[in-house]
């Protein structure tokens, strides 16, 4: 996924290449040096291991109505296996959702005590009650994402940074240094 920082005010995207080739651009509200909503999905999805959330279903072949299409042949039947993968994901869509705004949290108040992420986390998620959460995943969240965040903030417009989903197995099993690095290039050009 490639994450260009643009300058403040303009419409944000993001740029996906699924691992069947298919392009699409994510539109994703407002540019500003804060980061991208969508990155910290990326960022947290990746961290906990989470295939069930906005990502996991892009990369699951779901298209949401933020994406655009810009290139690579589509599966026969898109449109039908994106609707139904959508509709059975939809609980890990909320739940990822919660669990964004949660690692957002623990992130800014700057908790590091596994039993208060645990604390945390009971309260976000308690529209999912039989919801495991493993505080010390959510703690490594937080630092990958206040990481990711003070690079995105050193970004000037035109950079951009790339970041990997380690499709097809487990986030948790991909190479722990996946530090994304800044790349110097005009946006809109081509990956």
């Amino acid at each position: 996924m490639t994450f260009p920082r643009l300058a403040d005010g303009t419409r944000a995207y993001s740029v996906v290449e699924r691992g069947d080739g298919v392009r699409y651009r994510v539109y994703a509200g407002t540019a500003t040096s804060r980061l991208p909503h969508d990155l910290g999905h990326l960022i947290v999805e990746r961290e906990t291991g989470d295939h069930g959330g906005f990502w996991g279903a892009v990369a699951a072949g779901v298209v949401f109505s933020s994406m655009e299409h810009l290139d690579g042949r589509r599966p026969p039947h898109a449109r039908e296996r994106s609707e139904a993968a959508m509709r059975e994901r939809s609980d890990g869509l909320r739940r990822a959702e919660l669990m964004v705004w949660l690692t957002e949290r623990v992130a800014r108040d700057g908790v590091t005590a596994p039993q208060q992420a645990r604390a945390m986390a009971a309260e976000a998620l308690s529209s999912f009650p039989e919801a495991q959460v493993d505080a010390e995943q959510v703690l490594a969240a937080a630092r990958a994402l206040r990481a990711t965040a003070e690079r995105w903030a050193e970004l000037s417009p035109g950079e951009e940074l790339v970041v990997e989903w380690p499709d097809g197995r487990s986030p948790r099993a991909a190479p722990r240094s996946r530090r994304p690095e800044p790349r110097r290039r005009a946006v809109g050009g081509r990956r």
